[in-house]
């Protein structure tokens, strides 16, 4: 399936959960999406890209 590169889709969903249960916290959904990755490890634009497909 093209999309997943290489993080696992167990990744992908679980960063995307915290993206949105978060964002409140935060001005943007940018900045919510920052804070994710200095948890989980991958870098802003692919979490940035998964947000459709958790």
């Amino acid at each position: 399936m093209p999309g997943n590169g290489r993080y696992p889709a167990e990744l992908r969903e679980r960063a995307v959960r915290m993206v949105l249960d978060n964002e409140r916290l935060y001005g943007s959904q940018w900045e919510a999406i920052c804070s994710v990755v200095e948890t989980l490890g991958p870098t802003p634009d692919p979490t940035h890209s998964w947000r459709g497909r958790p």
